[in-house]
């Protein structure tokens, strides 16, 4: 009865150049918007103070459109802030009276602009309904559906396939992880959201071709789903033969935050190297508890762990939160409509991952709501129980620049800021990737949080 009052989101209706990309070393800034309207009575069609910036940020990501579209693409913005706002005033029946003209406006199969507003526009249709009946239904982990967890990874892949995002974490991250085993025979990886695995064969080879010949490698992969879990420790199963390299692989059904037997994760060696990596997003709950997470992590003491997170904030109030979003999914639609083209795959990713990520950020404020204290970096939660950053400049810095240039797709950029690595789009980071050591590896004291980056891998090329 309550969704039959509000309009259906086009989403559901229809679930049916050669220059080198720009490589930029200058941090870029993104500002960050303000509103006092909270002090807006309830009842009074709201006026968003950021709708100026908000429209002239991406509507200059379309400076070929005619002066209707233009005009089309303000008014669609106009309306998505103006229901965002009024939706934070708990003026629900004003934001159910926008929803039809989003609807007309916007289109999953239209331009970047229209497609995001597309699904912000469903992730609205959602928050409203949410709001109506006092209840929240975040993406957990536990029960997708073995279909569901599929066609997440399919469109991870596809993912993959259209832009530079996941190759950077996986760049990256390797090379920082080659760099930290120089001295080790033996490795242990935990992946905390394992999927299929697409990273570990680069980090495979690497390892293979070295003078000092790797003697095992054990990975211990997290996730969703036993059988796709099962597939994945196959196939690289089959990987590290061809490399001749020994190989296990041990499949762990959930969330890291959630287990009480570590037992997996002890060296079954002496020698043996724990090395620890994620891949931060928005689509479900990967971790669990974050504050057990981060304790399993120092408990571990790993030799250097890897984290690629979203340059996104998911916290704070709904209406932060939402132009935080809209911003930052604006760049990303435009990036993989620009840089990567259009086609199935394009909408794969856009419907099957960006979609998810917004109606989890927008309807639920993130893929957990659990009342406990969130993460929301981290980066600074890792400093907190006692880790330090292991710096990524030189060689992990160079192989990311290295991996810009050779993709087909430009205007993306890359950014060094105090050890870490940016990758953007245009002006707007996207995802930020950081190493990190415990403390007493890394030559300090147990527990301590000094501030020095410990460089000691880091290779000035």
């Amino acid at each position: 009865m309550l969704q039959s009052l509000l309009p259906r989101s086009s989403i559901n209706a229809n679930s049916t150049s050669d220059a080198a990309p720009a490589i930029t070393m200058k941090p870029s800034k993104r500002s960050s918007p303000s509103s006092n309207s909270d002090e807006l009575p309830a009842g009074k069609k709201p006026h968003y103070s950021p709708l100026a910036e908000a429209c002239a940020t991406s509507s200059s990501t379309s400076t070929s459109s005619s002066p209707e579209q233009e005009s089309r693409i303000l008014r669609l913005l106009t309306l998505l802030l103006h229901c965002a706002e009024s939706i934070a005033l708990d003026n629900l029946s004003y934001a159910v009276t926008l929803l039809p003209e989003i609807s007309s406006l916007s289109s999953p199969f239209g331009s970047s602009p229209e497609r995001v507003a597309a699904y912000f526009a469903d992730a609205l249709h959602a928050r409203i309904l949410s709001s109506f009946l006092g209840t929240y239904s975040p993406l957990s982990l536990k029960p997708l559906t073995l279909t569901l967890t599929r066609r997440i990874s399919r469109s991870f892949q596809f993912l993959n396939s259209i832009s530079p995002l996941l190759k950077f974490s996986h760049f990256t991250s390797n090379q920082a992880i080659f760099q930290a085993l120089a001295s080790h025979d033996r490795v242990h990886i935990l992946d905390f959201d394992i999927m299929h695995g697409l990273q570990w064969p680069g980090l495979f080879h690497m390892l293979s071709s070295r003078a000092r010949p790797i003697q095992s490698i054990r990975i211990t992969g997290i996730g969703p789903a036993a059988e796709i879990l099962d597939s994945t420790g196959r196939s690289l199963a089959d990987f590290a033969a061809g490399f001749r390299i020994p190989f296990d692989f041990t499949p762990i059904e959930g969330k890291i935050g959630d287990l009480t037997d570590l037992t997996p994760f002890r060296p079954s060696d002496p020698s043996e190297a724990i090395v620890i990596h994620w891949t931060q997003h928005c689509l479900y709950d990967i971790t669990g508890s974050d504050l057990a997470a981060a304790q399993i992590l120092k408990s571990i003491r790993p030799r250097i762990v890897t984290v690629v997170e979203q340059d996104l904030v998911q916290g704070g109030d709904f209406l932060c939160r939402f132009v935080e979003a809209l911003h930052y999914y604006s760049a990303l639609f435009d990036a993989i409509g620009d840089g990567g083209g259009g086609g199935e795959e394009r909408w794969e990713v856009e419907r099957g991952v960006l979609g998810g990520e917004i109606r989890n950020i927008v309807a639920i404020g993130g893929p957990k709501r659990t009342g406990e204290v969130r993460v929301e970096k981290w980066g600074d939660e890792l400093r907190r129980v006692g880790f330090r950053p292991v710096s990524l400049a030189g060689s992990p810095a160079a192989q990311a620049s290295l991996l810009l240039g050779i993709v087909p797709w430009k205007g993306y950029t890359l950014v060094e800021e105090g050890g870490r690595l940016k990758l953007g789009w245009k002006d707007l980071s996207l995802l930020t990737a950081s190493a990190w050591r415990p403390a007493a590896v890394a030559g300090e004291a147990e527990g301590g949080e000094g501030e020095e980056m410990d460089t000691s891998d880091s290779l000035v090329i």
